[in-house]
């Protein structure tokens, strides 16, 4: 075959080979966040809605 050629037979056959033993995946649950986020935004509704149409016109 050329190069740049497509057999999908070939494509069948193949395995995944990886150096990843089963003791390297990770736990989800080693990270957890049990805090709280708060956001404080400083503007009004009505100031981010107007900032959004001056946007929008530009």
């Amino acid at each position: 075959m050329g190069f740049g050629s497509y057999d999908e037979s070939e494509q069948e056959n193949q395995e995944l080979d990886s150096d990843l033993g089963d003791d390297d995946t990770v736990d989800a649950g080693e990270s957890t966040h049990e805090g709280d986020v708060e956001f404080e935004i400083g503007a009004s509704n009505d100031e981010l809605l107007d900032k959004l149409q001056e946007i929008k016109d530009e």
